[in-house]
């Protein structure tokens, strides 16, 4: 088990994409919005950042049976389990208005991600003056 607080966050997020990228089970212990502690053996997925810049895992959770997001901040301690494999299905990734989305390339996951990173959140069309430098 390794504990957060005896590591940097770098070495955290490192071992966490190690595990996605292995394909790894994870047992993590974290802090819930209530204040208690829990622990639950997740398959993850991503991670991503949200809109108010905190890092979210993003995971099947054994114990509920779907999709969960975990505030790394507010994970405890974690251990990498090798050798256990994904049980769970990974949920389609869906668009706001509920289409799916098929990603058929590496190019197309990349333009996806910079689109939703970069992109500006409202239409801007030759009439919007309040761009202008």
């Amino acid at each position: 088990m390794k504990l957060t607080k005896n590591q940097t966050a770098a070495k955290t997020l490192a071992d966490l994409y190690k595990a996605i990228d292995k394909a790894a089970v994870v047992t993590v212990t974290f802090v819930d919005a209530d204040g208690v502690e829990t622990i639950r053996s997740v398959e993850p997925w991503e991670l991503r950042t949200t809109k108010n810049g905190r890092i979210q895992l993003r995971a099947g959770c054994r114990l509920r049976g779907d999709a969960r997001s975990f505030a790394v901040d507010q994970i405890t301690a974690y251990t990498v389990h090798r050798g256990m494999s994904f049980v769970l299905d990974r949920p389609e990734a869906t668009t706001p208005a509920g289409r799916v989305i098929v990603v058929r390339s590496a190019a197309q996951l990349i333009a996806r991600e910079l689109g939703r990173d970069y992109l500006p959140t409202r239409r801007i069309d030759r009439t919007t003056t309040a761009l202008a430098a």
